[in-house]
């Protein structure tokens, strides 16, 4: 059966076929976050086979596959890579109604020419086949992005790394820019015990600054925002469950941060939310003095399943939703760095689509004179990167907030083929304005809401982060 995800796929007008094929559809994309992993980038060789570009990683695939009872062995496990894309091809047509349906179906279609839809029957045909297409020079991590025309990639860095691999790339003649994000979430983690004293060490390893006490932790970290700085970073990234409450005593916090490094963790966990809250307060500030944009990704139930988690390790498919109070703690926070006038250019993001409007609304009291959109309510991820995600994301922010201001998609993806998320995205986002049109919602001027498209699937994004 030919697959279904043709030249229209989503587009449901005759309107909408023209505002994305005439306007959305041949724009670079600015992936201004995502996981891929530099070093992949850096060192541009190709994947063996479809199972280690497709499906390593990818906790989305391992949790429908989980669903359908498969065995681990088959989904992490040691059995062969041919048996591993079996599997998944035989789990594929019951995906029906979940986005990995489409996504499948769309990055087999782009870039493997494969408009097959994928079971069990021709799993071995379609493994040969990309088998084969992927040996080729244009089938590299390289050759990837540029395939989907990406401009700019944001990954994810921890402030210990070197940045080695995006120096490597800085120097070589690739065109596309592949630019660090400081993700400091580790930093955070005081009740971690041992773990968390390990991290600090080596963070007073790569600054060369003795961490003795909140002083010169936050001198480190200076040197570590710097540093990135220097390397092309203008992105911070966070992934917090909640934003952290700003109050707090200092010299409580000193007296605990003190006693963690001298091993002793009795109050660590109680002092969590309030040290992540001074701490952050501390390199929001740092953010604001390079102009950089800072990003805030909430709401997710993280390690879910402790079982799974000592076997599996972190970020192998048991996340969650989670249902935390949004509104006070990030209004707080965000009014404390605007009394200071240190609130860089904000990115927040919302994983419960129940708190679409409050997100929306939240934008709209912080924005600030000669930015355009300084604060944006971000894109649908993680669980909301789907049709039903993204419409309510995108209403919410259409009716409260200015949906032209708007700075679009990103993957957040660790995958090489995640780029079909930006199309479908455009899709989408023309198949909501054509609507609009045929029902009267707004005006027949397709040059003018073109040119809105545009903004919001790559020129907000191009002038937002300074491209």
């Amino acid at each position: 059966m030919a697959n279904f995800v043709d030249d229209n796929f989503l587009l449901q007008s005759t309107i909408a076929e023209q505002l994305f094929h005439e306007y959305a559809k041949d724009l670079p994309i600015i992936d201004y976050h995502s996981h891929l992993p530099p070093d992949v980038i850096a060192k541009n060789e190709n994947f063996e086979n479809i199972t280690k570009l497709w499906l390593a990683g990818d906790h989305y695939k391992w949790r429908a596959q989980r669903v359908l009872g498969v065995e681990e062995r088959f989904i992490t496990g040691s059995t062969s890579d041919l048996e591993k894309f079996r599997v998944w091809a035989a789990c594929v047509p019951y995906t029906l109604r979940n986005p990995l349906y489409h996504w499948t179906h769309m990055e087999l279609k782009n870039p493997f020419g494969i408009k097959e839809l994928l079971n069990e029957a021709n799993a071995d045909e379609v493994y040969s086949a990309t088998g084969e297409q992927l040996k080729g020079a244009a089938f590299t991590p390289k050759g990837f992005l540029n395939n989907f025309n990406v401009e700019m990639v944001g990954t994810t860095d921890d402030p210990l790394s070197s940045l080695t691999d995006h120096q490597v790339i800085a120097e070589s003649s690739y065109n596309v820019k592949i630019l660090p994000s400081f993700r400091p979430d580790k930093v955070f983690d005081i009740a971690k015990g041992d773990t968390y004293r390990a991290y600090i060490s080596d963070l007073e390893q790569v600054s060369a600054i003795a961490i003795k006490d909140l002083g010169s932790l936050l001198a480190a970290l200076q040197q570590r925002v710097d540093y990135f700085h220097a390397k092309g970073c203008r992105i911070a990234d966070h992934g917090l469950s909640h934003m952290p409450t700003i109050k707090y005593s200092v010299s409580a916090i000193e007296s605990v941060f003190l006693e963690v490094l001298e091993g002793n963790d009795n109050k660590a966990s109680e002092f969590q939310e309030v040290f992540t809250g001074y701490v952050l307060n501390a390199l929001c500030g740092m953010y604001a003095a390079k102009n950089w944009v800072q990003q805030f990704h909430l709401g997710a139930l993280r390690n879910n399943n402790t079982r799974k988690l000592a076997e599996l390790g972190a970020d192998t498919g048991y996340d969650s939703i989670g249902d935390y109070a949004q509104a006070v703690n990030l209004s707080a926070f965000l009014n404390a760095l605007e009394e200071k006038e240190v609130l860089a250019k904000t990115i927040i993001y919302n994983l419960n689509g129940s708190d679409n409007d409050i997100f929306a609304a939240m934008t709209g009291n912080f924005q600030s004179e000669g930015i355009r959109g300084k604060i944006q309510f971000g894109s649908g991820w993680w669980f909301m990167d789907q049709l039903h995600g993204m419409t309510d994301q995108m209403n919410s922010l259409s009716n409260i907030g200015l949906i032209s201001c708007f700075v679009g998609m990103l993957t957040d993806s660790r995958s090489f083929l995640s780029y079909s998320r930006h199309e479908y995205f455009r899709r989408l986002l023309c198949n909501m304005f054509a609507e609009d049109i045929k029902n009267g919602l707004l005006p027949h001027d397709l040059e003018w809401t073109g040119k809105i498209i545009q903004d919001i699937c790559y020129y907000n994004a191009k002038s937002y982060f300074e491209l």
